[in-house]
């Protein structure tokens, strides 16, 4: 099951407007060291709209190269000889698909169906005609089942909404969609969710200020930018609320929260990477048309960033 704490990555770009190997690779080794409980690639904060079935498949070869790798470093450097050895422990891989028509999503599924992917984060289509219900379902199904791959919902188009009732209906027809990305700030849906889940299904919450009445609500984790931005506060809040302790939950939300303020305006993807390049990490630019933030933006990202790693 997927749950936790599971940043949605950036895609970092060069000058060219190339994807970045260096800077992917220095990204997820600065989010797995947060310790959190999986990864999600392409998505929006991945800027995944503007990205080739070839550069999902790239994209998710290197995050998988880093997570076997974190996984080895961490194993138990010395076993006794007479002790059956122990698997690394890897945390979960989610690839994002935002397209427009099943032939394109396809495109995207089956470029990464031989790796060891845990589930599509899928986007329902929504230039410019939006699906009807049937549409929705049908188009979800296909997904999963061409490629053989669980599919979570990416429920965030505002205009291509799937509400909760419709969401519960789909996933009890549908084995293969496992769940929910829950996002558009609506927490309403995702607690009418929570309160008739079927069984086995889990919902994530990508409402980023409001990570920890989602995670009392019941939500299984999260899959939401600011754990990208601050992934070890991120998984403080999470670890604080399993373990009862919501006076430090309390705190670490206060701190989220500040932050989110300055991080939720427009150009999102570059306000993320402002935010992990104040922390050292080197994730580049935003695809063009996007441009980087400017030097007063960024000064209030800092501001925000040294209450919360201050």
């Amino acid at each position: 099951m997927l749950q936790g704490i599971i940043p949605p990555l950036v895609t970092p770009f060069d000058e060219k407007d190339e994807v970045d190997e260096r800077g992917l690779r220095a990204e997820v080794r600065f989010i797995l060291e947060a310790g959190v409980h999986g990864l999600a690639v392409c998505g929006s904060t991945g800027e995944g709209h503007t990205l080739s079935p070839d550069e999902t498949r790239r994209i998710t070869e290197i995050v998988t190269e880093e997570v076997s790798h974190h996984a080895s470093q961490q194993a138990t450097p010395h076993e006794p000889s007479t002790s059956v050895p122990r698997p690394p422990s890897l945390v979960p891989i989610v690839v994002g698909i935002i397209a427009n028509s099943t032939r394109q999503a396809l495109q995207h599924a089956r470029a990464v169906r031989d790796l060891p992917v845990a589930a599509l984060m899928v986007t329902p289509p929504h230039y410019l005609f939006t699906p009807n219900e049937a549409e929705m379902f049908a188009y979800f199904r296909t997904i999963a089942d061409e490629t053989g791959l669980p599919v979570l919902v990416y429920n965030v188009v505002s205009w291509a909404y799937l509400n909760a009732d419709a969401l519960v209906r789909l996933m009890l027809e549908t084995p293969t969609v496992i769940g929910v990305k829950q996002s558009a700030g609506d927490l309403h849906a995702l607690a009418w969710l929570l309160a008739n889940l079927p069984e086995g299904k889990v919902v994530l919450t990508a409402v980023d200020d409001l990570l920890y009445p989602s995670f009392l609500l019941g939500a299984h984790g999260a899959i939401a930018g600011i754990c990208t931005a601050a992934p070890k506060l991120s998984v403080q809040l999470w670890n604080a609320v399993k373990s009862g302790d919501h006076e430090t939950a309390l705190r670490c939300h206060l701190k989220l929260l500040r932050l989110w303020q300055v991080l939720h305006a427009p150009n999102f993807p570059a306000r993320v990477k402002a935010a992990l390049a104040l922390q050292g990490v080197p994730v580049g630019r935003p695809r063009r048309p996007l441009e980087p933030l400017s030097a007063e933006e960024v000064d209030r990202i800092k501001n925000a960033l040294h209450n919360v790693v201050g």
